[in-house]
């Protein structure tokens, strides 16, 4: 579904990442994402579709707690992730599409997740980190409201995400972290440490996927203000959307 209009969304999304880096001085990071709970895996545009863009990459430092969200909500103490034994997951899996130059790298992340308590019925939220190299996490996710129920296995949660532009050539780790969506308060997570499918993917934004021989020109014509934006935006997404899906690559 993606080739088809790969060179408009190329364009698009380096419009959008030369604007960015711009006015911050820094380039950003910025992706794609689909989620949902009983969407088609391997579909970015399979439903709403948003527009993310993070701070640029730490990928200095050790892997510190004290960058997750639960770390955070407890005032920085990071032996404070003790979370709720009513969760857990379940199962955590990654499948990786999208490498156009064919060099063993992706830059689309197909995450499914399933989450279970002891209660009958739950409101939770998520929020997923990547990990450069064993470096810091940084957040590259956050998903909406979502209920599950019990142990069942159909109420999986599925993120799809493309990254555009911020991610360099590399290996990643994903880290998600469960929340209690009434109060925000930290349930439970899983990570590297748990699963083995979220450790060592290679990834890297659509930016730096590119096949050999080949080159993308871009022409910018200054003034416009900054609807500029909102449009390009726009077309992207409605690009995105009418794409249909192919079988996802698996990375392992």
């Amino acid at each position: 579904m993606r080739n088809v209009t790969r060179t408009i969304s190329t364009i698009c999304l380096l419009l959008l990442a030369g604007a960015s880096m711009a006015t911050t001085g820094e380039e950003p990071r910025q992706s794609l994402t689909s989620e949902g709970q009983g969407i088609t895996r391997g579909s970015v545009g399979d439903g709403k579709v948003s527009f993310n863009e993070f701070a640029p990459l730490k990928t200095e430092g050790s892997r510190d707690p004290k960058n997750l969200r639960s770390v955070q909500q407890k005032g920085g103490v990071a032996n404070a992730q003790s979370g709720d034994p009513n969760f857990w997951f379940y199962e955590a899996d990654v499948v990786l599409f999208s490498d156009f130059d064919n060099d063993g790298y992706y830059f689309g992340i197909d995450l499914m997740f399933d989450a279970d308590t002891t209660w009958a019925v739950a409101d939770v939220f998520a929020v997923v980190y990547l990990s450069y190299e064993y470096g810091p996490w940084n957040e590259y996710a956050e998903t909406e409201d979502f209920t599950i129920y019990g142990a069942s296995g159909d109420d999986a949660y599925i993120i799809e995400t493309e990254l555009v532009s911020g991610y360099p050539t590399g290996s990643y780790d994903i880290l998600i972290e469960l929340f209690d969506a009434f109060d925000g308060t930290y349930l439970t997570s899983i990570g590297p440490d748990d699963t083995s499918e979220l450790s060592l993917l290679p990834l890297e934004d659509s930016i730096l996927d590119t096949p050999t021989g080949t080159s993308t020109q871009v022409v910018v014509n200054s003034g416009g203000g900054g609807a500029v934006g909102f449009f390009l935006l726009s077309a992207l997404l409605a690009a995105r959307m009418t794409r249909r899906p192919q079988a996802a690559s698996e990375s392992k």
